[in-house]
């Protein structure tokens, strides 16, 4: 995986993250979701590299073999503010201040409040699979807690980690054939390690508590993404049959945004790498949809 790209680990505040990059040309950050690592994009960032970026993947803070601080009863240590500030160090440890951004999933609130927090850093945001945590937390529906319980049971504390960690092999289901198998081996041995299982939880830990009133507080200041926003989604996933068009929720985020589905199921980055890397290219270099 990775021809060509350095690995390291870079230091950001109380977190050491690991980093994959490569190429030459505008900086692309690519943030995995849960519960991939940064190697879900093996199959989308030489493509992007090939098209003229210097794309950058980390393992966000305590997954993969990133690690991050304690957990902590606040559960800021695994905020997406907490996080986001990880990708700002990194990428101004390897010389970026300012780049494109693309988020899948947990990566995708990520991004988000990267672009709210930091947006003299972003120049453009792609947000993949997700809406803001509290759109979905505000449309709750028999449906949604039936298919998206996990974030619940996640939340809870100390229980879903003596579930997950008695047999994480059949708690995240992973193929080698669709995954890749050097990708599969990584993401199978992060699954393997309770302190990412823990981490882990905390991020959506994190997402029902101090992510969501972050998110609260942006809403009442008014507060919008500045840059140009592409909303991609897979459309063998449940995000539209859930919402409908989630461009028209992101417009409520960004004044201006556009977006198209991919025919993919949920891990888009390992199963249309090719039709994802177009869109992401295409929009990272300005065209138009």
């Amino acid at each position: 995986m990775f021809e060509g790209f350095e690995t390291r680990w870079l230091q950001a505040g109380e977190a050491s993250i690991l980093v994959r990059y490569g190429g030459e040309g505008p900086p692309v950050v690519l943030l995995h979701g849960h519960p991939r690592t940064s190697a879900t994009w093996h199959r989308v960032a030489p493509l992007l590299v090939r098209r003229g970026f210097t794309v950058v993947c980390p393992d966000l803070r305590g997954y993969g073999r990133s690690t991050g601080p304690a957990p902590t009863s606040d559960h800021a240590g695994y905020s997406k503010r907490a996080v986001a500030g990880d990708v700002v160090e990194v990428m101004r440890s390897l010389g970026h201040a300012r780049f494109a951004l693309a988020g899948h999933d947990r990566g995708g609130a990520v991004a988000l409040r990267l672009a709210l927090d930091h947006p003299g850093a972003v120049s453009r945001v792609a947000l993949i699979d997700c809406l803001p945590l509290t759109e979905h937390l505000s449309r709750i529906t028999a449906e949604f807690a039936t298919q998206w319980w996990h974030w619940f049971f996640f939340a809870q504390p100390d229980i879903p980690e003596r579930v997950i960690n008695a047999d994480p092999d059949s708690w995240y289901r992973g193929d080698p054939k669709s995954m890749g198998q050097e990708n599969y081996d990584e993401w199978r041995s992060a699954t393997r390690n309770p302190d990412v299982v823990r981490a882990m939880l905390e991020d959506y830990r994190a997402g029902l508590t101090i992510d969501r009133w972050h998110e609260e507080e942006d809403r009442a200041a008014g507060t919008r993404i500045k840059c140009p926003a592409l909303i991609l989604w897979s459309l063998r996933d449940d995000l539209e049959d859930l919402y409908g068009d989630p461009v028209q929720i992101w417009r409520r985020w960004a004044p201006d945004v556009r977006g198209h589905g991919i025919d993919a199921g949920h891990h888009v980055a390992e199963e249309a790498p090719e039709a994802l890397a177009s869109s992401l290219s295409g929009f990272f270099a300005g065209r138009p949809e």
